[in-house]
């Protein structure tokens, strides 16, 4: 049951990030790779919140490191820059649900300024979510652009032939 869930977190991912790939238009070869960056770093994250009990924050930065180092990798065979690959396998990653409660707490808040208690209790949601939100998008951009910093010159070497 445990692979089950994995490979089906891993398939809903990769399913996404083709289509929101299809939004920016990379070539055919790329969306095998694109959903394969997907599916491994989505199941990732997954494994090590479900099952090593890792805050998401932590988790999304490893999942992304190594669909950046994936997308190094894979971008090579086919001479395709990293970002086309990584920034759609990265999408499905987004903290939605936080997102919609920072938004959601800050619209409540909004509505119950008469009722001091209810103010905090909606600020302290707020505040959270944004954190969560915010620290997870900061890490997952970290993470993924990371391969470029180490491997400078591979990684903008992608997109040429090899000499020989």
């Amino acid at each position: 049951m445990i692979a089950v869930d994995i490979l089906l977190d891993g398939l809903f991912a990769a399913l996404a990030a083709i289509g929101f790939s299809t939004l920016s238009d990379p070539p055919r070869r790329a969306f095998p790779r694109i959903a394969l960056l997907a599916a491994v770093g989505h199941a990732l994250r997954f494994c090590m919140m479900e099952y090593l009990d890792t805050d998401i924050a932590s988790a999304s930065f490893i999942a992304a490191l190594s669909i950046g180092f994936g997308s190094l990798w894979l971008g090579y065979g086919i001479h395709c820059p990293m970002t086309v690959l990584y920034i759609p396998a990265l999408l499905p990653m987004i903290p939605g649900i936080y997102a919609y409660k920072t938004v959601f707490s800050l619209i409540m808040f909004l509505q119950s300024l008469n009722d001091p208690a209810l103010e905090v209790q909606y600020m302290q949601q707020f505040f959270l979510n944004a954190t969560v939100s915010l620290s997870v998008i900061a890490l997952l951009s970290a993470g993924a652009t990371l391969p470029i910093f180490i491997f400078n010159r591979r990684a903008f070497s992608l997109t040429r032939r090899r000499r020989n």
